[in-house]
């Protein structure tokens, strides 16, 4: 379960209203409201988005702290500084927040993935780059507990199907880092969806293992293990590895 696109989507609730901004062929007068109006609408949505945003942090905090059960709408809203009702107006009912937070929390973690990934100068940077950011960042991560809060409750249909989304949405992005460099020859041609399966169970692995706090990783970083053994995997026959990754500094997740 990974920890660290386009975003997060603006809620239907949160757009402008149809109607709001003048029509086609108005007056100066009605053009010159539409455009304030039109104005206001972009502050409006913006400030709409900020709140949302901090509600979802506030509820990730919130749900790793006390768990899905103890965990109340009016907790949330204090963490977040906001009403009940505000938080109500973002989340409607408790039985819908957690998938939704998940569904924020992971779209927030994917943008800042891709822009990091966008940055990197090879295949090999992206793959340390994805290890990074799926690894939980230390014991008692947010996300992470997140996901563990999410996974142990009962989902229908539409919740399984959600889940299941963002799960392949991890699998898919290290897909394509490995397509990428088996087509440049930075990879060995391996079968690219078995390779993704194990790759991905031994990072939900490790994780767990950071997770609960195992004493081997107190002293050894999680990631270097991770990546050294994909590395090893990877490597081509008769080419030298790592000189084309550079230096492992990049962003946490």
């Amino acid at each position: 379960m990974p920890t660290s696109e386009t975003g997060p989507g603006l809620p239907d609730r949160l757009l402008p209203p149809e109607g709001v901004i003048g029509s086609a062929g108005a007056g100066a007068g009605d053009a010159s409201r539409s455009g304030d109006q039109a104005l206001f609408d972009r502050k409006r949505q913006r400030s709409g988005d900020e709140a949302r945003g901090r509600a979802m942090r506030a509820a990730i905090s919130v749900i790793a702290e006390k768990g899905t059960a103890a965990t109340r709408m009016s907790d949330i809203a204090e963490r977040a500084g906001m009403s009940t009702g505000h938080i109500l107006y973002h989340f409607g009912k408790k039985d819908r927040l957690l998938l939704e937070v998940l569904a924020w929390s992971q779209a927030d973690l994917w943008t800042r993935f891709q822009q990091a990934a966008d940055q990197a100068a090879s295949p090999a940077e992206k793959l340390d780059l994805f290890v990074r950011f799926y690894l939980p960042r230390h014991q008692g991560d947010e996300r992470y507990a997140l996901w563990t809060q999410v996974l142990a409750q009962h989902h229908d249909e539409a919740g399984r199907h959600i889940l299941t989304a963002l799960l392949d949405g991890w699998d898919e992005r290290l897909e394509a880092i490995l397509r990428e460099g088996r087509d440049l020859g930075h990879f060995a041609d391996v079968d690219l969806t078995e390779f993704t399966i194990r790759a991905v169970a031994m990072l939900s692995g490790l994780s767990e293992d950071v997770m609960f706090g195992r004493s081997r990783w107190q002293h050894t970083s999680a990631h270097a293990f991770a990546l050294s053994a994909l590395e090893r995997e990877l490597r081509p026959a008769n080419r030298p590895y790592g000189g084309d990754r550079g230096p492992r500094t990049g962003p946490g997740s």
